[in-house]
Parts: C-alpha cells; sequence; structure tokens
C-alpha cells in the first residue's frame, strides 16, 4: 500500500517536474543568447532597409528551395507507404507534409500529435495499424538518419581539408598514418581469431524496463522493414537527405539574396548547429530559441546584424511561419478529399474487427512489405474503406 501511494505521488509530480525543466532550459538558453547578442541587435530601421535592398530574385530561388524541401518530405513518406504496399496520391501526400510539419511547429507536444495525425491519414489510405505505425515511426528514423549522415559527411569535409593541409606540411605523417592503418588492422584480425565462440543468446530481463517499453514499437518496426527492397530504402532516404539539403538552400539563398559575406562551408556549420538546438523541445517548433540560436551563429560567423536579421526572418517565415497557414489549407484537403485506392486487402477490410488499442502487431497478422508494388495502382486494385474518425 505504501508503494502505491509512492508510485503515484512520483506519477502526480513527474510532469510538472518535466515542465519546470522545460522552463528552465529555456530560461537558460534565452540567458545566454542575451548575452552573446549584447549590443549586437540591429534597429529595425536597418532591418527595413535590407529588407527593401535584397535581390528578388534569390528571394524567388529561397521560395522554391523550401516548396521543394516540403514536397522531399512528402515523397519520403509516400515511399515509405509504397514499400509497404500502400498508395498515397501525390496531392494527399503533400497535404499530409504540410499539415504535419504546421502541427508539429505549433502546438505544445507538436511532434507527437503530429505523428498521432499522420497515423490517422496513412490509416485513411488503407494502412493497417501495424503499417501505419510502422512507416510513422520509420520516416521519423529516416529523417534523423539523414541529419546524422549530413553531419558526418562534414565532419569528413572539414578533416579532409585539415589533414590534407597538415600532410603538406609534413610528408612524414602518411608513413606514419600507413604504419598505424597497418597495425589496426592486425589487431583487428587477431582479435577476432581469438573470440571465444557463443552459443544462442538466452534473453534475460532489461536493466531499465521503461526504456524497453519506449523502444519496443521502434524494433518491431525495424523487424517489420527487414524486407523492405534496397531500392525503397535507397529512394525513402535520398528523399530524407534531400529534404535537409534543400532547406539548406533556402536558408544559403536568403543570405545571398542580403549579401552575406559567409562561406557555404560556414554557413552550413551554423546550420546544421542550429538544427541540434532544434530537437531539443524547448517550444513548439523552436519558435524563439531556432530564430534567435540562428542569428547568434551568422553574427559570431562576421555577418553585418541588420542583413543577418533580415536573412534569419525570411527564412523562418518561409520555413516556419508561413507553413501553419498552408498546413491548414492541408488539413481542408485531407478532410475534404480521401483517396479510394489502395495497394490491397489489409486486416481492416475483413469481416472481423479488431479490437484494442493501437500499437505495432496487434493486427495479429505478420507485415511484410511487397516488392512488386509500383507508384500507381492497377484499374482493378482494391478500394479502401473510409475511416470517419481516428481508428479505434
Amino acid at each position: 500500500m505504501v508503494d502505491d501511494d509512492r508510485a503515484k505521488h512520483r506519477t502526480r509530480w513527474r510532469p510538472r517536474l518535466l515542465v519546470g525543466a522545460r522552463i528552465a532550459g529555456v530560461l537558460a538558453v534565452l540567458a545566454v543568447v542575451a548575452i552573446m547578442l549584447h549590443g549586437q541587435l540591429p534597429e529595425p530601421a536597418d532591418v527595413m532597409r535590407s529588407l527593401r535592398a535584397a535581390e528578388a530574385e534569390w528571394l524567388l530561388v529561397a521560395v522554391l528551395a523550401e516548396m521543394a524541401s516540403m514536397g522531399l518530405f512528402a515523397r519520403q513518406q509516400r515511399r515509405l507507404l509504397t514499400a509497404f504496399g500502400v498508395t498515397m496520391p501525390r496531392h494527399r501526400a503533400v497535404a499530409l507534409a504540410y499539415s504535419r510539419s504546421a502541427i508539429a511547429i505549433s502546438l505544445p507536444a507538436g511532434s507527437a500529435l503530429s505523428a498521432a495525425f499522420a497515423f490517422r491519414q496513412f490509416r485513411t489510405d488503407g494502412a493497417s495499424r501495424t503499417i501505419a505505425a510502422t512507416v510513422m515511426i520509420l520516416s521519423g528514423l529516416l529523417s534523423m538518419g539523414a541529419l546524422v549522415l549530413l553531419y558526418a559527411m562534414g565532419f569528413l569535409a572539414t578533416a579532409t581539408v585539415h589533414v590534407s593541409a597538415a600532410l603538406s606540411e609534413q610528408p612524414i605523417l602518411p608513413m606514419l598514418a600507413a604504419h598505424a592503418v597497418i597495425v589496426a588492422v592486425g589487431i583487428g584480425w587477431l582479435a577476432t581469431r581469438q573470440l571465444p565462440r557463443r552459443g544462442p543468446r538466452r534473453p534475460h530481463p532489461t536493466r531499465w524496463p521503461r526504456l524497453a517499453k519506449l523502444l519496443r514499437p521502434v524494433a518491431e518496426a525495424v523487424r517489420s522493414s527487414r524486407d523492405v527492397a534496397p531500392r525503397h530504402w535507397a529512394l525513402a532516404l535520398g528523399a530524407a537527405l534531400a529534404n535537409w539539403l534543400t532547406d539548406l538552400a533556402c536558408l544559403a539563398a536568403a543570405a545571398t539574396a542580403f549579401h552575406l559575406d559567409i562561406g557555404v562551408v560556414e554557413l552550413a556549420a551554423i546550420y546544421l548547429t542550429v538544427q541540434v538546438v532544434r530537437q531539443i523541445p524547448l517550444t513548439p517548433g523552436g519558435v524563439g530559441v531556432i530564430e534567435l540560436s540562428l542569428l547568434t551563429g551568422l553574427l559570431a560567423a562576421g555577418a553585418e546584424e541588420a542583413p543577418a536579421a533580415a536573412t534569419v526572418l525570411v527564412y523562418r517565415l518561409l520555413s516556419c511561419w508561413l507553413i501553419i497557414p498552408l498546413g491548414f489549407v492541408g488539413w481542408l484537403v485531407l478532410k475534404t478529399r480521401r483517396s479510394d485506392r489502395v495497394a490491397g486487402a489489409t486486416p481492416d477490410q475483413l469481416d472481423t474487427v479488431v479490437e484494442g488499442p493501437a500499437s505495432l502487431g496487434e493486427d495479429g497478422v505478420g507485415v511484410g512489405p511487397r516488392r512488386d508494388v509500383r507508384d500507381e495502382q492497377p484499374p482493378d486494385a482494391g478500394t479502401a474503406r473510409q475511416f470517419a474518425g481516428l481508428p479505434p
């Protein structure tokens, strides 16, 4: 009885502690940014002059780049659905991309609400609970994986430049590096030969049951996607990478429109650093924190105050603030026009109804991707049952 009371007490106070920690984090970030921007913020009149002096051609490039970024996000989700035998029309995929982004950047706990909204729309287009949840999880993993890949590419490019400069100054370094590689390969070969053979792994209780519970849907999604054709993985990952790169191109075009004297490598480093801050849910969509962090990075790189502020305003206008009204339009499209084409029968189209909460693996059947799915369905493909509300 005492243990139950203690558990209830901890459960009651945990949300308050999380809210307090988030508020403290926001205040700490704002305090650091305020110290760094002290005396560097431009006057509003100077920012307006920079806006009026912008090159319209590069502003148009920024608009097109951000539109391409949203289109690639839609393509990423659509490709994953295709890999599992579900077809979502292009107009619905684009509308879902805008509406998901609008939810994520405008509401508290926007990422979770955005994922739930995507789950519902996947179900509307004929996906089973398992497929909808799997695609939802894999889409997030691909986006994060693409961002990590961009970090790795940037790190390797920077390391290559520094190593090349060091080798030109110290010719003996290539010889030392070659010897180090040979020694490392030899040690690895010997270590693998000495490893004892292990028998089959036995299941054992996890040390962190709560973490295991959180990661279980991810593990199930990965298991469900093992048979996905490499072509689908390549196209989905390519769309995720291009999504980040076109968003970076939007920032670069805005910087060029205001004549910022910052190199592409420096701008990419600032962008990737800001994306790290963006992954921390201090505010919905990072509103306020992203603007200040981006402005701080541009000023630290040597940009002038007024053009840097104008660049941040234009970039965030295109990548955040305008997405919210466009997301409402996308929500109307999804609400009024529903797809009637699916890849085939799903467990939801059977006469039996599966009861229970939505989670991975509840449909009671093995889920695997179809390798023979094309972008468009044949005329005699099955028709999806229309879902009036959230899936049961």
